[in-house]
């Protein structure tokens, strides 16, 4: 298994919960993302940063991931593509996407973008909260020892 990080987007608490997994338990962990940033020196932490563009780093992710990894993303399209490689996606929230609610996930994004193009003002999503952090990190440590078994 390898972790793949829609960066970009992910809240730096997030990456700090992922850095120091990597570290505990050897996983091999990239982020991806199409603009410079830092990461811990370690031989299990990796960057690869992507030309700008809409939707570059969702697409090297997929290309490069394999049946078995793990990708973190909060984007729902990214999230499908990754389930339809036999890969498993978990969100920022702690929330663990499935071939069970991607599909209604998708369709709420699509009817959400529906509402935005046409002036409905749909605010975005809260701010990552304490309990956000502590559901991402226990969902990550179910799928790291389910992987490590």
């Amino acid at each position: 298994m390898k972790i793949w990080v829609d960066a970009d987007a992910c809240p730096v608490a997030i990456k700090e919960i992922l850095f120091r997994a990597a570290a505990r338990t050897k996983i091999h962990t990239t982020l991806v993302a199409n603009h410079p940033m830092r990461i811990p020196p370690s031989r299990y932490v990796t960057f690869l940063q992507v030309t700008p563009g809409f939707d570059v780093a969702d697409n090297e992710i997929v290309q490069r991931l394999s049946e078995g990894d793990l990708v973190i993303t909060g984007d729902i399209p990214l999230a499908s593509e990754a389930i339809e490689k036999g890969a498993t996606a978990l969100n920022p929230r702690g929330e663990l996407y499935t071939m069970d609610n991607i599909k209604a996930r998708l369709t709420m994004r699509d009817f959400m973008d529906t509402l935005r193009s046409s002036g409905v003002e749909t605010g975005g999503p809260s701010a990552l909260s304490q309990s956000d952090r502590l559901a991402f990190a226990n969902q990550l440590d179910k799928l790291l020892l389910k992987a490590s078994n």
